[in-house]
């Protein structure tokens, strides 16, 4: 078994945990875990972590997220995709293109967006979705994050009634494209809800990194990216002497290089020790994967 990153391009129908289940067997490990989840419905860039690698995953900076989306506007839906059953629906057949651009620029940059009620945020100790499948009312308070794009580039009517529009988003960690779908609808007057959902990037990781679970199963190993290249691909690198690497796996500190955030530690030949954090002139170790002895 390979210590290091695994990214997926999740097919549509699993969810992330069953990915993980298909990775574990893969790698012959349990030691498999996932830095974020994709809805079955939605497929693209998926994030795991194997071996010493799943402690790494707490410490990647994948806060900022690209998606390609259909949002289909004339129906809203229970669960705001395609996943869930019509519960309104208002005919977009006057609706034209450079409305619906022009409705965009609301839903972009810093926003206040209440979550999909289908969400797995919890209300009163439960899961919101489990609330909401047992007929119970669920009121999500609203959450500020970040839509840095939310681009209309094309449009198809499948019916009269239904405009489908195909947008490019790029927002924040925590935002619900779903949401950002029905809020669409909900400013047009006619509903709406997401029906396609590929997830092209998450922090560093795009799909051009992703293989298919087909792909991984034909591999001697699925591990695609080993720790030393997952680290270097996603943090700030330090090279390290044999003397400074000894240090690290005691837990101890060395001088401070100027590094913002976390880095990795890595020896000459390739070896990752440890990922630092530097404050007050000093680069403290805050995970060892070389622990001495």
């Amino acid at each position: 078994m390979t210590d290091g990153l695994v990214v997926v391009d999740k097919p549509g129908g699993l969810t992330s945990h069953d990915v993980v289940a298909r990775v574990r067997r893969l790698a012959g490990t349990r030691r498999v875990g996932h830095a974020g989840t994709l809805d079955p419905m939605a497929t693209g860039v998926l994030v795991l972590g194997v071996g010493r690698a799943t402690r790494l995953l707490s410490h990647l900076v994948l806060t900022d997220k690209a998606y390609r989306a259909t949002v289909r506007l004339g129906q809203a839906t229970v669960t705001d995709d395609a996943d869930g059953a019509v519960v309104t629906e208002a005919s977009a057949a006057s609706l034209a293109p450079d409305q619906v651009a022009a409705t965009l620029p609301a839903l972009r940059g810093p926003i206040e967006q209440v979550p999909s009620a289908v969400s797995a945020i919890k209300v009163g100790g439960q899961r919101s979705y489990r609330r909401v499948r047992e007929g119970s009312p669920v009121a999500l308070a609203a959450r500020p994050v970040t839509v840095s794009r939310f681009d209309a580039v094309a449009f198809r009517r499948p019916t009269p009634d239904l405009l489908d529009v195909d947008v490019l988003v790029e927002c924040s960690s925590g935002t619900y494209v779903r949401a950002l779908a029905r809020d669409l609808g909900r400013v047009l007057g006619v509903g709406g809800h997401l029906s396609v959902l590929r997830r092209t990037r998450v922090g560093p990781f795009r799909l051009e990194h992703a293989r298919t679970l087909e792909e991984l199963a034909a591999l001697d190993d699925p591990v695609t990216l080993p720790l030393p290249d997952a680290v270097r691909l996603a943090l700030p690198v330090r090279e390290i002497a044999e003397d400074e690497a000894r240090e690290l796996s005691f837990g101890r500190p060395l001088p401070g290089a100027g590094l913002a955030g976390t880095a990795a530690a890595i020896t000459s030949d390739g070896v990752v020790v440890a990922l630092l954090r530097e404050e007050d002139g000093s680069a403290r170790p805050v995970l060892v994967f070389a622990p001495a002895g």
